[in-house]
């Protein structure tokens, strides 16, 4: 008897397995840029697994009073950033030390957070999930919440052929829909592909920032993936040693991850806990406000000097990085 309801188990998953068709999801990379860190194949992308994540994406379900979804800090409208606060939010309206960083070319990604604690795509949805300032819940709770929804369960079995919901299904359909947030169509990009022309006050910008910027945020990425202490006045207030709090080595002290400045027209407030609000003040800072430390970055050391026109020109480069098409991306909007 027992070997007979074995038997029949294979075949009723066989015959659920046949009504399951799951269409692949062709990532593209953007001329210019290099090849992908993410592992496809571990994950490989389709419609169905990146639509469940878009779902989950925007769903509070992931917090635990259900009032904070992915997006309540990552809003598609900002390139992914969050511009309410310099501070970032949580359930209970508690305030972290830190600014949700934008969200955009996450294939490339080597390290996750603005000191780096998680070193893979996949887990990264892990870090604000159990933040006790964030949404507070555990990944365990998030699975027996999402497998009392039928719809949930149905898209589970659309997307991995099994309506059982585990943990590691959620991590890795959040993963999709984060892998295909690919900001690669701003001027910037139109300049690189030959299809337009910057203004002479932009190509001057341009060339301003090959020579000023470019070491740390290094195209086409505008970020060279790795942490720096760019000499901010040390906020005690907020405790925040930066990468040191992970690898324990003082070398790490105050040193940031170097973020993307791609769409960074809409990415204020800016620098790890949103102290200025305009490129303005960032540039002003690097020019006159940079503090002198130990681990301070070496590109940092002999200083900056822009003149005012400089800085107008700068910043209209910068404005070039601005992707329309991304911030508006219907595909990557809220499902409802």
């Amino acid at each position: 008897m027992r070997k007979l309801i074995f038997v029949f188990s294979i075949l009723l998953s066989l015959v659920l397995a046949a009504f399951v068709t799951e269409t692949n999801f062709q990532f593209v990379i953007p001329k210019g840029f290099p090849k992908p860190v993410y592992d496809f194949k571990k994950n490989p992308l389709t419609h169905e697994k990146i639509e469940l994540g878009r779902k989950l994406f925007y769903d509070p379900v992931l917090s635990k009073d259900s009032t904070i979804s992915c997006a309540t800090c990552h809003s598609p409208f900002t390139a992914f950033a969050h511009t309410d606060h310099a501070l970032s939010h949580g359930i209970g309206g508690k305030f972290g030390n830190r600014n949700a960083p934008s969200l955009s070319n996450l294939a490339w990604g080597s390290a996750f957070m603005w000191d780096g604690a998680v070193n893979h795509l996949d887990m990264q949805a892990l870090a604000p999930m159990s933040n006790p300032v964030e949404m507070d819940e555990s990944i365990a709770h998030v699975v027996n919440k999402l497998s009392h929804s039928h719809t949930y369960r149905k898209l589970f079995f659309d997307a991995f052929g099994d309506s059982t919901i585990t943990g590691e299904f959620v991590l890795k359909s959040l993963s999709q829909f984060m892998l295909t947030l690919v900001s690669a169509d701003s001027k910037y990009d139109k300049v690189k592909r030959g299809e337009t022309d910057f203004t002479p006050n932009e190509l001057h910008g341009y060339k301003l920032f090959q020579k000023n910027c470019s070491s740390c945020h290094t195209e086409p990425l505008f970020t060279n993936e790795k942490f720096e202490n760019n000499g901010l006045y040390v906020d005690a207030t907020l405790k925040d040693s930066g990468r040191m709090k992970v690898t324990h080595n003082p070398d790490d002290y105050l040193k940031f991850k170097v973020p993307s400045l791609r769409n960074v027209q809409y990415t204020y407030p800016y620098m790890h806990d949103g102290r200025f609000k305009t490129l303005t003040q960032v540039i002003n800072n690097y020019m006159g406000g940079i503090q002198q430390s130990a681990t301070l970055s070496p590109q940092l050391k002999k200083g900056i000097s822009f003149s005012e026109m400089e800085k107008s020109d700068l910043i209209s480069f910068l404005y070039t990085l601005t992707d329309t098409a991304f911030l508006h991306s219907k595909i990557h909007n809220s499902p409802r």
